[in-house]
């Protein structure tokens, strides 16, 4: 489903307050995620209130209000496609985030027959990878190409139109955490991905969160080296947001298992900044392949992505 350019800024605010009430459905509202929100609304400044996600997580803004500000039943499904997005991006959905959800699509006026389709289409993206993928017997894996080749894809799906690219990058930043792991002799699941985001700062659902406003509020974002503006430039933005967070998870990731889980969570915050801003700077370097990988993909192709019965 994609954003209209003809959205009104009351109903884009309206959505993004939407995704945000479901990144802390679980009442999970850890300071990574926090912050992570802080940086968002920092981000998105000029015509837009950039104190929506405060009053969000201080009650001035209710669930009741943010649904008010939508006009349309398609707004009303995309604001449930999102949410729903959300809650599924970091594991099974809790009792809490069910009850959200259900709640969501009652105020929403959303058919059982309306949400289903919408329904299939997030747990087909947001399946869970598998336990580990071994690398083969005696071989040197080569994670720091590997950790390139998923920046490079998933820089190139911010560069996508549909909403649901966005979702598809945590699964895949993901996947290859799960490869990292696996090369150092480490079986990993769910929980060990999250604790290692979470030590790095980087909040889960709050990174949905961000793409989705990216996309929400493209053509108003910053500008671009202070040249480039409009969508051209949230795009390129968005782009280099998660070539850089995929490219720092995956590098500290590397280090971290190479060192047998050690690292201290300060070190691991000041780790991952640094290999970002490296990474900010590299984003440039590669955009020629972002590009031409973005040329490539189609809604399926990125199904086969996340499934594995893609290689990336």
């Amino acid at each position: 489903m994609n954003i209209s350019e003809s959205t009104s800024p009351e109903t884009r605010e309206a959505l993004l307050a939407i995704s945000v009430f479901a990144a802390f459905a679980d009442g999970n509202k850890s300071e990574a995620e926090r912050e992570s929100v802080r940086r968002m609304a920092a981000d998105l400044g000029g015509e837009l209130s950039i104190a929506l996600p405060m009053q969000v997580l201080s009650g001035r803004l209710t669930l009741g209000d943010a649904v008010g500000g939508l006009r349309t039943a398609s707004d009303r499904l995309m604001a449930y496609e999102m949410a729903l997005a959300v809650c599924e991006t970091d594991e099974v959905l809790s009792p809490v985030e069910t009850e959200f959800l259900a709640d969501l699509k009652t105020r929403l006026g959303l058919a059982k027959s309306e949400a289903a389709p919408v329904e299939r289409s997030v747990e087909t993206i947001t399946l869970p990878a598998p336990a580990s993928e071994p690398a083969a017997a005696g071989a040197s894996p080569d994670n720091a190409g590997m950790v390139l080749r998923y920046a490079i894809l998933n820089g190139a799906l911010e560069l996508l139109p549909e909403t649901l690219a966005t979702v598809a990058i945590i699964p895949l930043q993901m996947k290859m955490v799960y490869r990292i792991g696996a090369s150092h002799g480490h079986s990993l699941d769910r929980s060990h991905i999250k604790e290692l985001a979470a030590a790095a700062g980087l909040g889960l659902g709050s990174q949905v969160v961000e793409g989705f406003a990216r996309k929400l509020f493209k053509g108003l974002g910053r500008s671009v080296g202070g040249k480039i503006g409009g969508r051209a430039a949230e795009q390129l933005a968005g782009s280099g947001m998660s070539f850089a967070s995929t490219y720092a998870i995956g590098h500290l990731a590397d280090r971290y298992y190479a060192g047998g889980r050690k690292l201290a969570t300060s070190e691991m915050k000041t780790s991952f900044e640094s290999l970002k801003s490296s990474a900010m700077d590299l984003h440039a370097k590669y955009l020629p392949e972002i590009r031409e990988k973005a040329a490539t993909l189609t809604p399926e192709s990125v199904l086969s992505l996340v499934r594995g019965s893609q290689s990336v």
